[in-house]
């Protein structure tokens, strides 16, 4: 199909243009865990990565290879790996590509368990500087010459802050550093990463991409822009063997993937691969009731602060209009201190009380009590995460509903 044709047509037709069997429009489930050959040759070809094909479905499958597909179209990469979870994902690709001693420089507002992984990895060896990555400049300060990977998040979880992408993406590629961007929040339909020269991105597939809290998933997109050649810590074997442009991507899928096992199953590749059709749609919608209930909570007298980077007092409101399709469906708000978080939340009848985001349904949780609860408040300070937090995952509701419900809360908190 070509390439012009739009983002939900492209998503649509991917399956199809595949030719499944007997006319499928999706690719069918397959849930094989090993594949036969005719000549063993043809089995040793697959694994000296000689040709292609699938050996053992821990590390490659025909349903999950259609999904990878359609995330590669989406943000329009070279080649993608999915994985059983978007940590499963970041995990593997810390893991594949860095080594004891190598410096990572990340986000200081990085999601609570990416934070967690990448505390454990420091006692392993990797040296890590947290920076606040809505400055360039200060990912330029920490830059030291063993430093490998520069890590950072589109939208930041909870509290919205949105990275200098561009700036940074400039530096990494003048340095030749891996540029990750974990793109979860803003879905391959808000924004490309790779208009600001990432060299990995990565998905939890779980969120937006998915979009139905039916099925956990993972991935990581090799853009294509990263010049491997320019990487030390590529297996010389896989330098032998793989084209230049796919050492990368191809060294986070053996090493990652194989090795490490987050391996996506069959049916929930499946799941979030027609639930990507329709994300176009449900970000439109989810979006729209965003800014709108935004802007309803910011008049609320028992509303502290709105975190949320379409309205125009957010500190990154001019870059995020200028990077950003919207602004995204996802937002937070800090309750006046005499109003108890739990208390109100507990007043709320439609929205959801659940730790998921991206679902068709609005969920709410208590922030500093639960998903950064483990940081401590020392982090969740630094992280600019007060206690009284609660996020705000907007759904596709009925937006008249969705204020109505906020409504009945206020008034019983008064």
């Amino acid at each position: 199909m070509n390439s012009q044709k739009g983002f939900t047509t492209r998503t649509l037709h991917s399956d199809r243009l595949a030719k499944p069997e007997f006319g499928a429009l999706h690719q069918p489930v397959h849930n094989a865990v090993t594949w036969g050959y005719e000549q063993v040759e043809d089995l040793v070809n697959v694994f000296q990565n000689k040709a292609k094909g699938y050996a053992y479905s821990r590390q490659g499958n025909p349903t999950v290879s259609a999904l990878e597909h359609k995330i590669t179209q989406m943000e329009q990469g070279l080649a993608t790996v999915a994985f059983a979870t978007g940590m499963a994902a970041v995990s593997a690709t810390l893991l594949a590509l860095l080594k004891a001693g190598d410096h990572i420089i990340a986000s200081s507002y990085l999601f609570g368990n990416t934070r967690s992984l990448m505390q454990t990895l420091m006692g392993m060896g990797l040296q890590i500087n947290f920076v606040d990555a809505t400055d360039g400049e200060q990912i330029k300060d920490a830059y030291q010459p063993n430093t490998r990977m520069v890590f950072v998040e589109t939208i930041a979880n909870p509290a919205t802050q949105i990275a200098d992408l561009a700036v940074i993406g400039m530096f990494c590629q003048e340095k030749g550093i891996v540029y990750v961007v974990d793109n979860t929040m803003a879905s391959p339909y808000l924004f490309s990463p790779k208009a600001v020269q990432a060299s990995l991105i990565i998905h939890s597939l779980t969120k937006y991409i998915g979009g139905h809290g039916n099925a956990l998933g993972g991935s990581v997109t090799d853009t294509g822009l990263y010049h491997w050649e320019r990487f030390p810590n590529i297996a010389p074997i896989l330098r032998e063997q793989i084209k230049p442009d796919l050492v990368g991507i191809t060294q986070i899928r053996k090493r990652g993937l194989r090795d490490s096992g987050g391996t996506l199953s069959p049916e929930a590749a499946h799941h979030l691969s027609v639930g990507s059709e329709t994300l176009a749609l449900r970000m439109e919608r989810a979006c729209s009731n965003a800014m709108a209930l935004a802007e309803y909570l910011q008049s609320q007298p028992l509303i502290a602060k709105v975190y949320y980077p379409g309205l125009s007092n957010h500190p990154q409101h001019t870059l995020a209009t200028q990077l950003f399709k919207h602004p995204g469906a996802l937002m937070s708000f800090a309750l006046q201190d005499q109003v108890d978080c739990l208390a109100f939340l507990n007043q709320l009848q439609l929205v959801i009380k659940s730790s998921n985001l991206g679902d068709t349904r609005t969920l709410s949780i208590p922030v500093a009590q639960t998903i950064f609860y483990e940081l401590g408040a020392e982090r969740r300070v630094e992280m600019q995460i007060p206690e009284s937090m609660i996020r705000l995952s907007v759904g596709i509701e009925d937006i008249e509903d969705l204020i109505s419900d906020f409504e009945q809360a206020f008034g019983k908190m008064v």
